[in-house]
């Protein structure tokens, strides 16, 4: 669906992909696509299975598959990343933080197939970017934020765009509307440095947050971070 004009989500279970009986709406992630005019960038992969109903309302959108040209991730669990490898063997560009090159490198336990009952299929990270890079392409310009806790190498990625402030959090802001924060059944979870992450959220101003899952905020999205961080607060220390 389309969110913004040039931003859609294509999939998660408030796009109708994703929402498996057993393990609920999170076994797809919101996966967004930005129109660059030459070319798309998604954000997320999703975790691979429902990739041609993604290219089918695509289609439906008029919006050409084999325009994507770049993908960043927000971190490496399955349900984010599982989907990686197909887009790579399409001659798309990934980009991630290097703790998530690592993990999706590799396809150990950092990536979480474990939870999905799945096994992640390796696939190589094309570019690193660090905490603060600026990213462009096209006429647009991504900052990279290193936001680790809910894994180590979770980074949010924030766009300008016709005068707003995107930002694609990943699972740094939880599923639910009033804010919460994402799984902490990680093996590369760290609380103190989740708190530390939602410190620091909390001082980059942002207009619209579209998150990992569930709906994305276009009201005063920092309340959503605060609210998290107390919720933190109270609950990990």
């Amino acid at each position: 669906m389309q969110l913004l004009p040039d931003i859609y989500q294509l999939s998660g279970s408030l796009a109708g992909l994703g929402g498996d009986q057993i393990l609920g709406p999170w076994d797809e992630c919101n996966s967004y696509l930005v129109d660059g005019g030459s070319s798309y960038i998604l954000i997320d992969a999703g975790n691979g299975e429902n990739i041609g109903l993604i290219f089918k309302r695509m289609e439906m959108w008029g919006l050409d598959p084999d325009k994507i040209s770049t993908l960043f991730l927000t971190h490496a669990h399955w349900d984010h990343a599982g989907g990686a490898r197909l887009f790579k063997d399409r001659g798309v560009e990934i980009l991630s933080s290097k703790e998530t090159a690592d993990s999706v490198a590799s396809a150990d336990h950092r990536c979480a197939g474990f939870l999905y009952h799945r096994e992640m299929t390796p696939v190589t990270v094309d570019r690193i970017v660090g905490d603060g890079e600026m990213v462009s392409i096209d006429a647009l310009e991504f900052e990279a934020i290193h936001l680790p806790g809910h894994t180590l190498g979770c980074m949010a990625y924030l766009l300008t765009f016709e005068d707003r402030r995107i930002l694609f959090s990943g699972d740094v802001i939880g599923t639910l509307g009033w804010g919460d924060f994402g799984w902490d059944g990680s093996v590369d979870f760290d609380k103190q440095r989740y708190i530390a992450s939602l410190f620091k959220l909390q001082g980059i101003p942002f207009d619209v947050l579209l998150p990992g899952h569930g709906m994305g905020s276009y009201t005063d999205p920092v309340k959503r971070v605060n609210i998290s961080l107390n919720q933190a607060l109270i609950q990990w220390r």
